[in-house]
């Protein structure tokens, strides 16, 4: 039985080989000129001007949980709309409340204020 594993066995191993490789080659036969200019940090075309360490708006992890949610909710409705006959009244029943969920997610968002941008 697992003789039926050594292709994937294999691939991986080489895979991994050539990953190395390339980085090993790449270390090696690279050029090598670092100065100030290169090391110093760099973002959106300007040095940095403030701490990387400062606290973030609520409203961005607000953001990006409504992403999520409505992420899921695509991937979970589109399958569902495919089987729909199929599944009768207690898969109506299961979506509703999967979709009633969502909404108070997004209701959550909303009244948080994450909306709203200044």
């Amino acid at each position: 039985m697992l003789a039926e594993y050594l292709p994937t066995l294999l691939f991986l191993i080489v895979a991994t080989g050539i990953g190395i490789a390339l980085l090993v080659i790449g270390n090696l036969l690279g050029p090598k000129r670092p100065s100030a200019e290169k090391l110093s940090p760099y973002e959106c075309g300007f040095a940095a001007f403030e701490d990387a360490r400062m606290q973030f708006d609520v409203r961005y992890y607000l953001i990006a949980i409504q992403f999520i949610i409505f992420d899921l909710e695509i991937i979970f409705i589109v399958p569902w709309t495919l089987v729909f006959h199929d599944l009768g009244v207690r898969g109506l029943v299961t979506m509703g409340l999967f979709v009633g969920m969502l909404f108070l997610g997004f209701v959550y968002v909303w009244k948080k204020g994450a909306l709203e941008w200044e």
